[in-house]
């Protein structure tokens, strides 16, 4: 368009100018008649009939300048278009559950096999328990131990457990075992808390920052010095990058979390940044899951990553 708008202004200035131009052999009584801001100086003036050539070219400048502008137009319309596209994708990928980095989901010892006690068969599992609450997602997970003996059996993981679980809903009046998740030495997966491993069951694991969080708790006792079994580490990086895949979260990033308990580290309402894959004593004055667990935690996020197949280092997510 601007290009038509220039050859009909040169087309309009040379019309405009033609009088001044031709009447070299017009009497000098109609040549004073043309406005002075019209006349062309001397040396400036062309011939006064003008090369038909050059006429035919004046006259098709308009139409020249059209089919010019086609093209011009044409891509500028299917550069909108193109961009318009673009923008509805971008738009469209962010109204949507980012769900890129799914990790597979580890297998899972039903809490039906920790329950059932061979020297008691209608005790825990015939117990009553209260309806489990849930979150929307999991955004965040913090890592724990029990402060148990570390030369169990792996066998005899289901016993521990269960005294675990009788401990918490007992000597503490809780409502069920606190946390989502335990693993053994052998990188066994138990599953703790009710209310199914597929939702983000609220658990009552870090004071403060139950909600949008899982708690896995490692069997055994990780203070400085203790050896942490890499099955441990590589169970617990897969419960992570399961859990924190389903919501789109990178093990590696931070997020931020609001504390609900003036208790915690934190003020109640408190809102902080807090590592998406964090320990016990992030969020909690503990020393909780020991110094020795708590140095394989950049390992244990790294490996996580990789098994929701991230390869590049995250920016900051800042996900509520």
């Amino acid at each position: 368009m601007r290009a038509i708008r220039q050859a009909t202004r040169l087309a309009r200035r040379v019309r405009e100018r033609l009088p001044a131009h031709l009447p070299a052999h017009l009497p000098e009584r109609l040549r004073a008649r043309v406005p002075a801001r019209l006349r062309v100086p001397a040396r400036l003036r062309v011939p006064a009939r003008l090369p038909r050539p050059l006429l035919v070219t004046l006259g098709c400048l308009p139409g020249l300048a059209a089919a010019l502008a086609l093209p011009l137009c044409a891509g500028g319309i299917e550069h909108a278009a193109t961009a318009a596209a673009a923008a509805r994708a971008l738009h469209s990928a962010g109204s949507r559950p980012a769900t890129a980095h799914l990790a597979p989901r580890p297998y899972v010892v039903p809490r039906s096999v920790w329950l059932a006690d061979p020297a008691d068969p209608a005790g825990l599992a015939a117990r009553s328990q209260p309806p489990p609450r849930h979150d929307d997602k999991v955004v965040a997970v913090f890592v724990h131990h029990t402060d148990s003996p570390n030369g169990y059996d792996c066998a005899d993981a289901p016993r521990i457990i269960r005294h675990l679980y009788t401990g918490q809903t007992g000597a503490r009046g809780w409502d069920d075992i606190g946390y989502n998740f335990l693993v053994d030495r052998c990188g066994t997966v138990y599953e703790g808390r009710a209310g199914g491993i597929d939702r983000a069951v609220t658990g009552a694991h870090t004071q403060g920052f139950n909600h949008r969080t899982a708690g896995v708790a490692a069997l055994g006792t990780f203070t400085a010095g203790a050896a942490v079994p890499q099955p441990m580490v590589d169970a617990i990086a897969a419960v992570a990058a399961w859990k924190l895949g389903r919501s789109g979260v990178d093990p590696r990033s931070t997020v931020r979390l609001t504390s609900s308990n003036s208790q915690s580290r934190f003020a109640a309402g408190t809102t902080v940044l807090l590592p998406a894959l964090a320990g016990h004593r992030d969020g909690f004055m503990t020393t909780c899951p020991g110094a020795a667990l708590a140095e394989r935690l950049p390992e244990i996020r790294r490996t996580a990553a990789r098994l929701q197949g991230r390869t590049s280092f995250p920016a900051f997510t800042g996900m509520p």
